[in-house]
């Protein structure tokens, strides 16, 4: 088949998924077959469709809007969606994204997708229950556009390029938009302003749900399992010096935000107590463990769960519950690009 095909109306779309995935492009689960009409309509509009924007590892080929637009139309995109995921394209492009890394480890990191600001709201993601799980369409369309995108114009194939030892399922799909409220956005955090429209890729290393300590009523109880997470998390590296450049994503839900609020801890002051609680949990695991092995304790402070307290990242998204979720970053090393979504 030619690279990014375009098909007929009446094709079958069983026999289109098959031809394409024999072909290189797809993740193994049914697309949108890409005619001409579905093309044409999600680019209509785009002022330079070809012109080129970049080269996606690990092959680096030639990033352009119409290429990601053929990709957004096998993940189910509409028209509208597509300067999201474009941006979001363009931004793991960022050198201090580590694209070709993750793209070819034999780990199993995902690109991960926030997305922030009125347009979330505008394209009908959901910043609420489930929002990086199933049931909206849309969250899982954007992210899986990314993934598509990605792997397919920097030809990431498993076991010949992709090199991920077991996988993992966000590599279908990771994405989600920020709830605009209690916290300021992350992108507002960042430096774009109030209400930009932006996104955020993360090179996502795992999730995992973590609950506030029994009882919990103080700051302190709630994000203490968060902390100890995070130590564990750098634990499960092999090396816990590995997340000393690192970054680590807690995703509070509204509830546990409102009562974080209520006793005057933002996002600032959260991340300094789950950077320097962390720290001390992942100081005394690591001294336990080289104990127990018979080797040299690692060095007081010499430690850390994320570069810098900054580097500890909280985002309000999520329905009602107290259940958090982390997002380490990924060991190897990769760091979260924020970027503006413009009109294409």
């Amino acid at each position: 088949m030619p690279d990014r095909p375009l098909v007929e109306p009446d094709c079958d779309p069983v026999a289109v998924a098959a031809e394409l995935l024999a072909a290189g492009h797809g993740d193994g689960l049914p697309v949108v077959p890409p005619t001409a009409a579905r093309l044409a309509a999600m680019v209509d509009g785009v002022a330079e469709p070809d012109a080129v924007l970049g080269q996606v590892p690990p092959l680096f080929g030639e990033l352009t809007v119409r290429a990601v637009a053929w990709y957004a139309v096998l993940a189910g995109c509409r028209p509208a969606e597509l300067p999201v995921v474009v941006a979001a394209v363009r931004a793991a492009l960022e050198p201090r994204f580590n694209l070709l890394g993750i793209a070819t480890t034999t780990g199993a990191p995902a690109v991960g997708v926030l997305v922030h600001g009125p347009v979330a709201r505008r394209i009908g993601m959901t910043s609420g229950a489930g929002g990086l799980g199933t049931g909206n369409g849309v969250n899982a369309g954007v992210g899986r556009a990314v993934s598509l995108a990605l792997a397919g114009i920097g030809g990431a194939t498993a076991g010949l390029t992709d090199m991920a030892t077991i996988g993992s399922p966000a590599k279908y799909t990771c994405c989600t938009a920020e709830a605009s409220r209690p916290l300021p956005s992350l992108a507002q955090r960042r430096g774009l302003g109030v209400d930009v429209d932006a996104v955020t890729v993360i090179g996502v290393g795992g999730l995992l749900e973590v609950l506030p300590g029994e009882g919990y009523r103080e700051p302190p109880s709630v994000l203490g399992p968060a902390a100890a997470a995070m130590a564990g998390a750098a634990m499960a590296g092999g090396d816990p010096g590995r997340f000393r450049d690192g970054e680590q994503f807690l995703l509070l839900p509204p509830e546990l935000a409102a009562l974080m609020g209520e006793q005057g801890w933002g996002a600032d002051r959260m991340a300094g107590f789950l950077f320097e609680a962390g720290n001390a949990l992942l100081q005394a695991s690591a001294s336990a463990l080289a104990f127990r092995a018979g080797v040299p304790a690692y060095a007081a402070g010499g430690l850390r769960v994320a570069a810098s307290a900054d580097d500890v990242r909280v985002v309000v998204t999520g329905g009602a519950g107290v259940k958090m979720a982390l997002l380490p970053t990924w060991a190897g090393g990769s760091r979260s690009v924020t970027a503006a979504v413009r009109p294409l």
